[in-house]
């Protein structure tokens, strides 16, 4: 088995938006994935990306990704947002969670980001205890906060 972790190219998006609905299948979602193909492409791979990812490949396909992008704090400056980490069901237990993760702390670093966030929904247990092995810290004094607006796809 040869696997290996690399940036995403455009060449990945469908492969990768599978993915995303897979995890949005598993979270008890699908519905709420309503962005297009083209707007996925056009916002990691336009001329203003605003989202930036790792890809896992066992034996030349993507098994995994790990999508993020930039936020800034004013309190702790600029900071790496994970958006989707995302290992297919039929790749889980080889470790390609772990490998993306890693290479996300690394590209953290490597940018001077001052630290990484990201969400975890309070019953998924596996991520969450995946997390933990990070000594990850989790805040229940904030609250998600969100306003849907419908967006005109150009």
């Amino acid at each position: 088995m040869s696997i290996v972790i690399r940036k995403a190219e455009r060449t990945d998006c469908v492969r990768m938006m599978e993915l995303v609905r897979e995890l949005a299948l598993y979270e008890k979602a699908p519905q709420e994935v309503t962005v297009t193909q083209e707007h996925f492409e056009a916002s990691g791979f336009g001329p203003n990306p605003v989202w930036w990812a790792f890809v896992a490949e066992v034996d030349g396909v993507v098994q995994g990704i790990a999508l993020y992008y930039i936020r800034y704090s004013t309190w702790k400056g600029c900071r790496m947002f994970l958006e989707d980490l995302v290992v297919s069901e039929n790749a889980r237990g080889k470790g390609l969670g772990k490998l993306l993760f890693d290479r996300l702390i690394e590209e953290a670093k490597e940018k001077h980001f001052s630290g990484m966030v990201w969400q975890v929904l309070e019953w998924n247990e596996p991520a969450i205890n995946f997390y933990k092995k990070y000594h990850a810290k989790f805040d229940p004094e904030w609250w998600n906060g969100s306003i849907e607006f419908t967006v005109s796809q150009k």
